[in-house]
């Protein structure tokens, strides 16, 4: 046990305080059947012999590109026909994948593959250049030829025969970036959205306790990188589930010298394909080739994106009453109550606690007549307990991961000794899929996946199942190893698919704490257990940042932090952040303190009361970005450098966002603070507060006053929001003299959704805002101007 074990210990134990000593005892001892397992179904040291490509011995042109041989290996390049440049090393082809969303994109029949100076090769495209050095370097540049990432050539460990292990060969891989170029993305970092010089480890984790910035890895890794520099931005995505880690080394200009120092970024990873995309543009047509690759993102019901409050400790049905009623009686919006597993039968998943919630289809029903939604938590493990029909049905089906003597394995998590589902075997998803129709029995909405990394508590090692577990990996078969990371990506879609065929009429409600590429079609994600306090917040803002440039844009944090009792500034702080956040949830541990807006005195209350009431106000603008994130890939959450990446100050900027292309939110992430300095992208920004005029780029101080944090709305832009008759309004903002601009509306009708445009422009000294396509029927909707 080393002293990062042992500090994961210690959370570990604090955190079972409130389950008592026995738990903890059988996590000890968890950890050591594990440790006796792996021992026993791992191969033990094994010679290994370091290999490179060495010298291009040929090509044989594809379609698209072709393939480069080389002395010890061989590389295919393909340049897809929206762009993406697919590069797979000794053999490696695209598929099979789980990042991928359907066939693999139709390559770019005008790409020719040719040679280039010095014994290489080239593959040139009309919206890329990929040159393969004659040693198997590989620079992605621009049709001008500007270099945006150069690739050295790779090395791999091929273990010496015979004893090779199951998989393939552990391999490196070094890589350049310009000296400028900022690193985002890895999935979800809590030092972000920016990553720093460091190692990021590829492994999905529970941290075991509450988290801060700096602890690494959490519940989502992914390898993905965006990298922004002058010369352009673009977005890599290793498809390579095994564990493994990422060292990113920012670059140094020169100061005019002429001696910069590029950035770098090496990628180690303990077996699995070298296969790797790359997709160059502007941030919105790189975020938008993603989402055609790995597949656009879930949009929620319009419901989800009200304001949720969740609990681990509501403890009744009179409970949930309460709290309910609290939000009503103070005349509150709220959309959605969450219930953890201490709603289940001694945290057995799929069942209920008769006891303490004796109708529960009852008091779904009523709140629904309120407009209050319920969302059960669902938990992977299952309770290793003869006669009870879950566990009985997934032995039947022979559901469980097993060990290699064919034993299912055990692991002890909160409903005791348990099993874990194999969801990377079809027939096993479908039996999953198949046991949320109790949960929709019950009345429940929506769901939310916990501890799916697949997390097991262990006094020391990993808290997961151990890597010799045998999994079907869609009948190629293989180890934990290799099936780790892609775990919650396919109970996500178990439900996803279950749901979709029980409930056709409606949009699935899911999210989960942990995932992978491409985990944005069954739904989004939540910051999981977030430590309460002012880093915890800013941390929060990272997490949400980060996901939505990996492609995952719906997210949000616990409100208030997981743990502890947030101090009454804190959680005012905290709500007023999360009211502009996709996912906007107030959560917190069963020891922790109360989360509701009144329990924190008349003041928060009043101004949690309007961040909430601006919050429903701006939901036809939050529904309006989720159908946009499916059809583009965008974010709702974006950096302020999305439009300007070739801002240098703004890619730095990390404590403000844009919410859509309309909206910039400075949150207050400071004790303390009643004013913050917000950097503004170029063009005029409107206070929406006061409706005074900023001008961009540049940097402005403005108040922050405990009632509001600083919003501000682009000049041009339209805002679609709730008008008082329950309708939709339009909220224009003036254009700047001379200037036009624009904006979007999509309306749900039915399965459909209209995506209806606007534009904007002075005309005879009036603002006048016209739909595009509108005819007679002029825009259609009530429109008020600002900023005039």
């Amino acid at each position: 046990m080393d002293a990062h074990d042992l500090g994961r210990s210690v959370k570990w134990v604090t955190s079972f305080r409130t389950v008592g000593a026995a738990r903890v005892l059988r996590s000890v001892r968890a950890a050591w059947w594990r440790r006796r397992v792996d021992a026993a179904g791992l191969p033990g040291p094994v010679a290994e012999r370091a290999r490179v490509p060495g010298e291009a011995r040929g090509a044989d042109p594809e379609p698209g590109g072709g393939v480069v041989r080389f002395a010890r290996s061989s590389l295919r390049v393909r340049v897809a026909a929206g762009g993406a440049v697919f590069c797979g090393w000794d053999g490696a082809g695209p598929e099979p994948s789980y990042a991928l969303a359907g066939p693999v994109p139709e390559v770019d029949e005008r790409a020719v593959l040719e040679p280039d100076t010095d014994g290489g090769w080239r593959v040139v495209s009309e919206r890329v250049l990929v040159v393969v050095s004659r040693h198997g370097a590989v620079e992605v540049r621009t049709p001008g030829g500007v270099v945006l990432r150069r690739d050295q050539p790779p090395r791999w460990w091929d273990p010496v025969e015979p004893a090779v292990p199951e998989g393939s060969p552990r391999w490196t891989q070094r890589s350049q970036v310009a000296a400028d170029a900022r690193f985002f993305g890895l999935g979800g970092r809590s030092a972000g959205p920016r990553l720093r010089d460091g190692t990021y480890r590829l492994w999905n984790s529970d941290p075991g306790g509450s988290f801060v910035p700096g602890d690494d890895p959490l519940y989502i890794t992914m390898p993905v990188q965006l990298v922004v520099a002058d010369v352009g931005t673009h977005l890599v995505f290793h498809d390579n589930a095994w564990d493994g880690r990422v060292t990113l080394w920012e670059g140094e200009e020169g100061a005019g010298s002429g001696h910069d120092r590029p950035g770098r970024c090496e990628v180690r990873m303990a077996g699995g394909p070298l296969r790797y995309w790359v997709m160059a543009g502007p941030p919105a047509r790189v975020l938008r080739s993603w989402a055609a690759l790995t597949g656009g993102p879930a949009v929620p019901p319009a419901w989800a994106l009200g304001h949720h409050h969740a609990r681990w400790g509501f403890g009744s049905e009179a409970e949930v009453r309460r709290v309910v009623a609290g939000y009503r009686e103070r005349h509150l919006p709220l959309s959605a109550v969450h219930l953890d597993i201490d709603h289940y039968r001694g945290h057995r998943v799929f069942t209920v606690d008769r006891e303490r919630f004796p109708d529960l289809p009852g008091l779904a029903a009523g709140l629904r007549e309120e407009g209050v939604r319920l969302v059960s938590i669902v938990d992977p493990g299952v309770k290793a307990e003869p006669g009870w029909e879950v566990y009985d049905g997934g032995l039947a089906a022979d559901a469980f991961v097993r060990d290699g003597r064919g034993r299912p394995v055990r692991g002890e998590v909160w409903a005791g000794t348990s099993v874990f589902p194999d969801f990377t075997d079809p027939g096993v998803r479908r039996w999953w899929g198949g046991l949320y129709a109790e949960r929709l029995a019950e009345g429940f909405s929506g769901f939310w996946h916990d501890m799916n990394e697949p997390a097991a508590f262990a006094a020391f090692g990993e808290h997961t199942l151990p890597l010799s577990a045998r999994h079907a990996l869609e009948g190629r078969g293989g180890d934990h190893r290799e099936a780790h990371n892609v775990y919650a990506l396919g109970m996500a879609r178990a439900a996803d698919e279950a749901l979709r065929e029980l409930r056709p009429e409606e949009r699935p409600f899911l999210f989960s704490r942990s995932g992978w590429a491409g985990m944005q079609r069954y739904g989004g994600t939540w910051s999981g257990d977030v430590t309460t306090g002012w880093p915890g917040l800013r941390a929060s803002l990272s997490l949400v940042l980060g996901l939505g440039l990996c492609g995952v844009p719906f997210s949000g944090p616990d409100v208030g932090g997981f743990t502890g009792s947030p101090s009454p500034e804190l959680y005012l702080r905290w709500f007023q952040l999360g009211a502009y956040l996709p996912l906007f949830r107030t959560h917190a541990a069963i020891s922790a303190g109360r989360r509701e807006p009144w329990e924190f005195g008349p003041e928060v209350l009043e101004h949690a009361g309007a961040a909430l009431r601006e919050r429903m106000r701006l939901l036809p603008y939050f529904v309006t970005l989720a159908h946009l994130a499916r059809l583009t890939g965008a974010p709702y959450v974006r950096p302020v450098w999305w439009r300007s990446p070739e801002d240098r100050a703004l890619r730095d900027c990390e404590d403000a966002f844009l919410l859509g292309d309309a909206l910039l939110v400075a949150p207050v992430l400071e004790q303390g603070a009643d004013r913050r300095a917000v950097r503004l992208p170029r063009g005029r920004w409107y206070d929406t507060a006061t409706g005074r005029a900023h001008e961009g780029p540049g940097q402005v101080l403005l108040d922050a006053p405990q009632a509001r944090i600083p919003v501000l709305a682009r000049a041009g832009s339209v805002v679609p929001v709730a008008g008082a008759d329950g309708g939709v309004e339009l909220e224009v903002w003036a254009p700047a003299a001379g200037r036009t601009g624009s904006g979007v509306l999509v309306v749900e009708a039915g399965a459909r959704a209209e995506v209806v445009r606007f534009t904007v422009e002075w005309r005879d000294g009036a603002v006048v805002v016209e739909r595009e396509g509108g005819g007679e029927g002029g825009v259609g909707y009530p429109v008020r101007v600002r900023g005039v």
